[in-house]
């Protein structure tokens, strides 16, 4: 080859690497920028969620009860009371787990129908928190979020029941995931007036963790193997009773009014 041709050559090879160069060049400029785009949209994705999860926390409020005032008083065994003065029957007791969607269901549909027929002195209405939903027989953390809710419900003062739980109903956690955290529950006590420092000390401290036991037993003892259970004069209503509360809450009346003959 001539010198000519190897001179030749050799600037062919220089522009060619050249040209490669440029071009590593503008393929790791056009990286660096898609990685930044992709970061740049992460932080942003970040940002919302944050936003939406503060804003989720932050309209948590706690619910108050505004239907048929009724005097609520707590018995000895930890159940509410709700009964117009003189009134001895006939007794619905309301059996109910705070994690269990069917609950949240009933009182949603039927509640106010309960408290009314205990403000309007059609019945005494026993309202009996317990933990159905335990372990083994259901994974973490259903069975904690069912136990933190009922201990909550049992440190609450008698005549906040109506709100606290309609608010533990209302902000139910899904199956499976956690909730009932004590911030929550402590707020809630906020929103509804009634925070104190023995509250807090009853909700962190589990202090009411001998009152769920004893609830539970009593529920087992009583062959409440499904929530919600309503027993009206001792018996369980049946299957067909309870579909007709869900479909009409106001044929409750006719279903205590028969009991009551």
């Amino acid at each position: 080859m001539s010198k000519s041709a190897r001179q030749r050559s050799a600037r062919e090879r220089v522009a060619e690497e050249r040209r490669k160069q440029r071009a590593r060049e503008k393929q790791r400029k056009l990286l660096l920028g898609v990685i930044g785009g992709l970061v740049a949209a992460s932080v942003a994705v970040v940002a919302v969620v944050a936003v939406q999860d503060k804003a989720g926390k932050s309209s948590q409020k706690a619910i108050a009860y505004t239907g048929p005032a009724v005097t609520a008083t707590r018995q000895a065994d930890g159940s509410i009371l709700m009964a117009k003065e003189g009134v001895t029957g006939p007794t619905l007791e309301v059996f109910g787990d705070f994690q269990c969607p069917a609950c949240r269901k009933l009182d949603e549909r039927a509640g106010d129908a309960m408290k009314k027929a205990a403000s309007d002195g059609k019945a005494r209405v026993v309202y009996r928190p317990f933990q159905l939903l335990t372990a083994p027989d259901f994974p973490e953390p259903i069975p904690s979020v069912s136990r933190r809710g009922a201990n909550a419900a049992f440190c609450a003062p008698a005549d906040k029941w109506a709100s606290y739980a309609k608010t533990l109903y209302a902000y139910q956690p899904e199956e499976g995931k956690n909730g009932f955290e004590n911030k929550e529950l402590l707020n809630w006590s906020r929103d509804l007036g009634f925070y104190s420092p023995e509250f807090d000390k009853c909700v962190t401290g589990m202090e009411k963790a001998d009152d769920i036991a004893k609830a539970t037993q009593y529920a087992k003892e009583q062959q409440v193997t499904s929530t919600p259970t309503l027993k009206l004069n001792g018996k369980k209503l049946e299957n067909k009773q309870m579909e007709e509360i869900f479909a009409d809450p106001s044929s409750l009346e006719r279903i205590l009014a028969t009991a009551a003959s």
